[in-house]
């Protein structure tokens, strides 16, 4: 059966709130949770963009079941690999091994906060090599490194899990795809295509394989239309562009002709539990393992929960 999660999307919810969603989203009978990593949030509209690894950390600590897994981070530009690595190590100990390092190459949104952001091969190399320290690090050898980009004079964990932190990457076609399967990484993946399933496969990838699906549920279908095009309207540009624009308000000018009806066409909005069963159930008939929900509004989130619990998650389980 998939495994159904939760998301913890830092660009739709205050720190504070992020941690009691996922108090209650453990108690409401989620596999697992998942936790964005963003300086920006999409759209200006959204309001948000805490740390993730404070709120990594705290929730954590204040759950006792709970998966969780970074969705994702990307550890060549904010970040250094070894910074990554221990961020990684400390969340893992702190969860008592419920933790997976999920990788990304980035957006410009996020990493230009630091400097220019490189063309795609560079980023996808910058990555790849980024892996090669985290992953020894976390198996509590000492690293020596002088690569490319990255220079680690040494460098070892002081703190690590009883179990190796699990890595997985973020993919969108089939560079990214066998960069995974070579690091014996699990796949990270917003589409539900068959098609990234199989190439995973083909290049020898066989860890789980998460998807995430957005939804807007409420009672009244053209308010939540009205919400996910307030705040998720950006979802359809694709992620040749997604990972180039630098800041909200250049999502906000790629946008302006997307209508609350051109979402909702493409995001299930309003109180039609078959529809938001149907959307989950793309990626599962696609070979996802592990699935999981965005609700988009960040007011909604508890009601959200309630719902998740009584009706959305049994739903899930009979289909």
């Amino acid at each position: 059966m998939t495994n159904i999660g939760y998301t913890l999307m830092t660009e739709q919810r205050g720190p504070r709130e992020l941690v009691d969603d996922a108090v209650r989203a453990e108690a409401a009978g989620f596999g697992f949770a998942v936790c964005s990593d963003h300086y920006y949030p999409w759209l200006a509209e959204q309001g948000h963009a805490p740390f993730a690894w404070s709120v990594l950390g705290a929730a954590a600590h204040a759950t006792e079941r709970l998966p969780l897994v970074s969705f994702v981070t990307c550890p060549t530009m904010r970040y250094h690999p070894t910074v990554v690595a221990q961020m990684a190590a400390t969340v893992g100990v702190m969860s008592q091994g419920r933790f997976t390092l999920g990788l990304g190459a980035g957006e410009n949104l996020n990493e230009h906060v630091v400097g220019a952001y490189p063309q795609a091969v560079q980023r996808h190399a910058m990555l790849s090599e980024a892996m090669e320290i985290i992953q020894p690090l976390l198996a509590g050898e000492v690293v020596h490194h002088l690569g490319e980009y990255f220079e680690v004079p040494e460098a070892r964990l002081w703190d690590l899990p009883d179990e190796r932190v699990p890595i997985a990457v973020a993919v969108s076609g089939p560079s990214s795809i066998r960069l995974a399967a070579r690091h014996d990484a699990a796949l990270i993946a917003v589409e539900p295509k068959r098609s990234l399933i199989e190439q995973y496969a083909d290049a020898g990838g066989s860890g789980p394989r998460y998807g995430q699906v957005a939804i807007c549920w409420g009672p009244d279908a053209d308010e939540c239309a009205r919400i996910a095009h307030d705040q998720l309207r950006w979802f359809d540009l694709g992620w040749a562009v997604n990972a180039e624009l630098p800041h909200p308000r250049s999502f906000a000018a790629a946008t302006t002709a997307m209508t609350p009806e051109m979402v909702a066409a493409k995001i299930s909005c309003g109180p039609d539990l078959d529809k938001h069963v149907a959307a989950v159930k793309q990626f599962a008939d696609a070979g996802f393992t592990d699935v999981a929900v965005i609700q988009i509004g960040g007011d909604s989130q508890r009601d959200f929960l309630d719902f998740a619990e009584k009706q959305l998650l049994p739903a899930l389980a009979a289909a």
